[in-house]
């Protein structure tokens, strides 16, 4: 019996080290996504858990509600912003620069203001002179709650794959239409 007890407890620990030595030659999406994130990608934060985008309502320019499962089948870039965040403005121009790379049927930037009612016109107005961009707004400022982690800041980067779940976030101002940018996106592209 004593046998038999340690053999039972050799097979275990040859188990669990397997298991480490697969999950260290094998990293799986996380490892992946971070081997391309560089340049100012590298501040990208890859989620240890799968998140899925959260069922908070936004509007479209014309007032029409959406959620961002509306947008399932797309790689979703959804970016929270404010005309009164300097960061935020800078790196809108480069946000559409990206979209432009990409099919609109593949991959999707959501700029999501969150003015409130009073500074509605002032922000559309922003994305139509700056950056070619649907237009879209949060004036309750639910979404930026409603993401888990909370978005601590702005402007907030999130992408979703097309299933809807997040691959990773970037807090503070990028430059989205380099090759860095474009390197993150191609790779939750090809991941399905």
């Amino acid at each position: 019996m004593k046998w038999a007890l340690w053999g039972v407890a050799a097979v275990g620990v040859a188990a669990v080290v397997y298991i480490i030595v697969q999950a260290a030659a094998n990293p799986g999406p996380r490892g992946d996504l971070k081997s391309v994130a560089k340049g100012e990608m590298a501040k990208l934060v890859v989620p240890a858990e799968a998140t899925a985008a959260p069922a908070t309502t936004f509007y479209d320019g014309e007032g029409k509600p959406l959620r961002l499962a509306d947008f399932k089948g797309k790689v979703v870039v959804l970016n929270i912003w404010a005309t009164w965040c300097a960061p935020c403005k800078i790196e809108m121009p480069a946000l559409a620069k990206l979209q432009a790379e990409y099919s609109p049927d593949k991959v999707v930037v959501i700029p999501v203001s969150v003015d409130g009612d009073r500074d509605v016109d002032t922000a559309k107005q922003f994305i139509a002179q700056n950056a070619p961009l649907g237009f879209y707004r949060d004036p309750k400022m639910k979404l930026p709650y409603d993401l888990k982690p909370v978005a601590v800041g702005m402007p907030t980067t999130i992408i979703f794959d097309a299933e809807g779940v997040e691959k990773g976030r970037l807090a503070g101002g990028a430059d989205w239409s380099g090759k860095d940018a474009k390197a993150v996106i191609d790779k939750v592209l090809a991941a399905g």
